[in-house]
């Protein structure tokens, strides 16, 4: 029988998808498992990339605070900001996962399914969206790159893709090194190399891949200016 393809352009954008998650007590599992582990590789990737405690994070996409739980003990309060399509995921992580809740008022946890930003602060200095663009159409990298050249201070955005390793390999599905299958058109997606630097260039960005290992098979790169 042939599977049917998923109405949504990604599975979160499913009617419910994220009450009923919220509800049984699963905010974790739904922004892909491997929590601390992954959590552990992206607070890392940012400390390479030179994060300080003094820095403003931006982090796009969030989720229920995979990241938020180890950024927000690490960066003087009041400098950790989060986006993501459903402001209940984030609300979730807040109530649950965070040691001092105090240390990070919920109003800096933004609903925004646009890639828009609103209500974010121009001092954010470093932005990271990992495992966020695996999900969506490639437009959406480009919407969230073009709109964060509005932060001045803004030095560097990491962000995690998939890809596909030539034009005749990106049509069809792709099993990456960690075992996920990728597809062009449907959800987990994959972009060819030269896709995302031509995405970047066009938004105002340069980019560099890192050699980084990263769970299920993602690559990382790193825009800068």
């Amino acid at each position: 029988m042939t599977k049917r393809a998923s109405p949504h352009a990604s599975p979160y954008e499913a009617p419910g998808f994220y009450d009923a998650a919220i509800a049984a007590g699963k905010h974790r599992d739904i922004v892909g498992g491997r929590w601390d582990e992954t959590g552990r590789v992206q607070m890392a990737a940012l400390r390479e990339a030179g994060l300080r405690p003094d820095h403003h994070l931006l982090d796009i996409g969030a989720g229920s605070l995979r990241l938020g739980c180890k950024a927000v003990p690490y960066l003087a309060p009041g400098h950790y900001w989060a986006t993501d399509a459903s402001r209940d995921i984030l609300l979730a992580g807040h109530r649950a996962e965070l040691e001092d809740p105090a240390r990070l008022d919920p109003r800096q946890l933004i609903g925004d399914a646009a890639f828009a930003f609103p209500g974010v602060p121009d001092t954010i200095t470093h932005a990271i969206a990992f495992a966020v663009f695996p999900h969506l159409p490639m437009a959406h990298l480009r919407r969230a790159l073009v709109n964060l050249r509005r932060f001045p201070r803004l030095e560097q955005v990491l962000f995690t893709v998939f890809l596909a390793p030539d034009a005749a390999a990106a049509a069809l599905p792709c099993r990456q090194p960690d075992g996920v299958v990728t597809h062009d058109l449907r959800a987990p997606y994959h972009l060819l190399e030269d896709d995302v630097h031509h995405i970047a260039r066009g938004a105002g960005w340069q980019v560099a891949r890192s050699a980084r290992m990263l769970p299920r098979g993602q690559v990382l790169f790193t825009a800068t200016r």
